[in-house]
C-alpha cells in the first residue's frame, strides 16, 4: 500500500505548485521586505519572522513566471529547507492536498531540466508541480546567500554598537 503524502498547495499566476506539509512552519500575510544587498537574484530580500531574519525567495523568478507588483493579499509560506528557513512569496495558498505517493509522477521523467521540481500531480483541470526545497537554491546561490546574510548581520551589529556609543 502506498503512503499518503500531504502537501501545501499554492498559486502563482493560476499555476498550482506545492511543498511538503512537513517542511512548512507557517503561512503569513505579506509584510514589508527589506532589500538584501549582494543576495542572489532569486532572493527578494529579508523579513523578520518571530525574531529571526529570514530570506524571501522569489518563486516567480525561479519558475520563469512574469513578475508583478507585490499585493497585500499575497502570502509568505515559511518553509525549512535542508540549509535554512526561508519564506516563499506566493499569490495565494490553496490549502492542504493529500495524495497517495503512487499518484505523484517523478519530475525527472517529464521535467528533467527543472531540478527544483520533484514531482507532478495530475488533476482534472491541470497539474500541481511539487517543489524540492533542498534543490530550490543552487549550491552557488546558497553560498552567495549565506555570505549576504552574514554581511547583513555583521552590519547590524556594527550599527547597534554605534548607537550604544552615541548614548554614552
Amino acid at each position: 500500500m502506498s503512503a499518503m503524502i500531504q502537501l501545501v498547495a499554492f498559486l502563482l499566476d493560476g499555476q498550482q505548485f506545492a511543498v511538503h506539509l512537513s517542511s512548512v512552519e507557517g503561512v503569513v500575510r505579506m509584510v514589508e521586505i527589506t532589500p538584501l544587498p549582494k543576495a542572489p537574484d532569486i532572493v527578494s530580500g529579508i523579513i523578520n519572522y518571530k525574531g529571526s531574519v529570514i530570506p524571501v525567495m522569489n518563486v516567480r523568478r525561479r519558475c520563469n513566471i512574469q513578475e508583478r507588483e507585490i499585493e497585500l493579499s499575497d502570502k509568505l509560506i515559511i518553509v525549512n529547507t535542508g540549509q535554512r528557513t526561508v519564506a516563499l512569496h506566493v499569490d495565494h495558498v490553496s490549502g492542504v492536498v493529500e495524495r497517495l505517493q503512487d499518484h505523484i509522477i517523478g519530475a525527472k521523467t517529464i521535467l528533467p531540466e527543472l531540478p527544483y521540481i520533484e514531482g507532478v500531480i495530475k488533476l482534472e483541470d491541470g497539474m500541481i508541480l511539487i517543489h524540492n526545497l533542498d534543490q530550490f537554491l543552487s549550491l552557488e546561490e546558497e553560498k552567495i546567500l549565506g555570505e549576504a546574510m552574514a554581511a547583513h548581520i555583521t552590519e547590524g551589529h556594527q550599527a547597534e554598537g554605534k548607537k550604544k556609543r552615541r548614548k554614552r
